[in-house]
């Protein structure tokens, strides 16, 4: 049972994890400006048409808190649910009308009131209307002869196949239903790019989310003791985001040890961690809407094995390389590849893969004509990319994924390299004779290392100065040693 805490220790305690964030951190706002702005470039770039999004319904699943969908809080700034957009362009010029819904008195009182129309004009330069006259002046614009420009409401892009009957999907097939010669285009392809580029205030606000999530991560590494289950080590982490100010983690948290930390997505987190084991840790939290990213693996009993030391060596030196590719004017595949090179000379030295060049046929779909490195054993080993963008989603677009693919100012994002070892990826390679030779060749070193998952994932962000690394908690072996070793006693 934990006692209660004194005032004065209370104090001491958020005054160390103050410490542990780094200097303080201006609040940072995205003014109601910069978000006119944002549907000023918009109607740049489109130059005739109407756009229409919804945003995030009230959640239904259960009495959680209300998150806005990353694409409308982009454009308006507003953080209440079941609100629709509208935006006619004409020669580029926008005119927007935000439609939202108004609690009943009695229901404000669980909930709380929305703002009224003369706050948001004067909070977020938005006029408004009550959401139930939505469609009827969706359907009076869409009779205008212009296209619709659709922004559909998922959270987050990966999953925007997953559902095909959103409400906001629904919502304009009801409306081409009733304008069949409607054109109907995506928007978000055109938003996309302009969210790819973060402003100042946008900088400012995933580096209070990175240093709340790498102040986080410190701590756990110093409460870290053999016999905690993974959820112990969840908890631990989550509420150190909270503490830092962080509405939640940006993403589900994994927390995978042993086996499980060979699972890429592992989120159950409920085994025990045996010692002897790492843990791979890939949480991080959420402030203003901005989501850090982060990822440490660290062992149990607080040092690594031989084994695990030299496939965590290999990731952090693949990470360092990637780090000095990724500058402005340099290639997003450059960094890519330069952490793959250095990967599949330490697999090779390891005995891991037959040589840093050999080729394997994959147990999923591959061009190998096309894209040689596809098939390349590496890859069996170290499957996942290593960077993706950062901002109102944790896999939000950055400029390097257009135009030259190059580095640039503005450009906040990930690099997070990782190799997991584990019999199960030779049990899943397809029967042909280059892979019976290839198993042949490997399979005692993968015994070996059985069971080791390494991923390291740092955020960065470009600006004037150069690239600078926003998520410095400890990364080198001898520094997570140092801490972790602390606690490495079973209790």
């Amino acid at each position: 049972m934990i006692r209660l805490r004194s005032a004065v220790r209370q104090a001491m305690a958020q005054t160390a994890f103050a410490a542990l964030a780094g200097p303080a951190l201006a609040h940072a706002q995205i003014t109601a400006a910069e978000h006119a702005a944002r549907r000023d470039s918009l109607a740049a770039r489109i130059g005739n048409g109407v756009v229409i999004a919804l945003g995030g319904r009230t959640p239904i699943s259960d009495f959680g808190p209300f998150y806005q969908l990353p694409a409308f809080r982009y454009l308006t700034g507003y953080e209440y649910a079941d609100a629709g957009l509208l935006i006619l362009i004409r020669d580029g010029r926008a005119e927007t009308t935000l439609f939202v819904n108004r609690s009943t008195p009695r229901r404000s009182l669980y909930y709380g009131a929305e703002p009224d129309s003369a706050g948001l004009a004067r909070d977020l330069l938005l006029r408004s209307r009550p959401a139930a006259d939505l469609l009827p002046a969706a359907d009076s614009l869409a009779g205008l002869g212009l296209p619709v420009y659709q922004l559909k409401d998922f959270e987050d892009a990966d999953f925007a196949q997953a559902d095909s009957m959103t409400r906001g999907t629904q919502f304009i097939a009801a409306i081409k239903a009733r304008h069949p010669g409607l054109e109907v285009k995506d928007a978000h392809p055109i938003l996309d790019q302009l969210r790819a580029r973060k402003s100042d205030a946008e900088m400012a606000l995933i580096r209070k989310a990175a240093a709340i999530s790498a102040a986080a991560h410190k701590e756990l590494m110093q409460k870290v003791e053999a016999g905690m289950h993974e959820y112990d080590m969840q908890a631990i982490i989550e509420a150190a985001f909270r503490r830092g100010g962080a509405e939640r983690p940006a993403y589900g948290s994994i927390v995978g040890a042993g086996e499980n930390g060979t699972q890429l997505h592992y989120m159950k987190d409920r085994r025990a961690a045996l010692p002897g084991e790492v843990v791979v840790i890939d949480a991080a939290g959420e402030y203003q809407g901005y989501a850090a990213d982060v990822t440490r693996t660290i062992p149990v009993s607080g040092t690594y094995t031989g084994e695990q030391r030299a496939i965590y060596q290999l990731v952090r030196d693949a990470q360092s390389a990637a780090e000095r590719n990724s500058k402005t004017g340099m290639s997003i595949q450059a960094a890519q590849d330069s952490s793959i090179d250095v990967r599949s000379r330490g697999l090779a030295a390891l005995g891991l893969i037959e040589s840093s060049t050999a080729t394997f046929d994959p147990p999923w779909p591959a061009d190998c004509q096309r894209s040689p490195r596809a098939c390349q054993q590496v890859m069996l080993f170290a499957i996942h990319g290593i960077s993706h963008g950062l901002g109102l989603a944790v896999h939000d677009p950055i400029q390097a994924y257009y135009g030259d693919r190059t580095f640039k100012i503005g450009d906040a994002f990930t690099i997070e390299p990782g190799i997991y070892v584990h019999q199960k990826l030779l049990d899943i390679l397809p029967d042909t004779p280059r892979n019976r030779a290839f198993i042949a060749k490997v399979k005692d070193a993968v015994l070996r290392y059985q069971n080791t998952g390494v991923r390291i994932e740092d955020d960065y962000v470009i600006t004037k100065s150069g690239t600078e690394w926003i998520t410095p908690t400890p990364r080198e072996i001898q520094e997570i040693e140092a801490i972790t070793r602390k606690r490495s006693a079973v209790p």
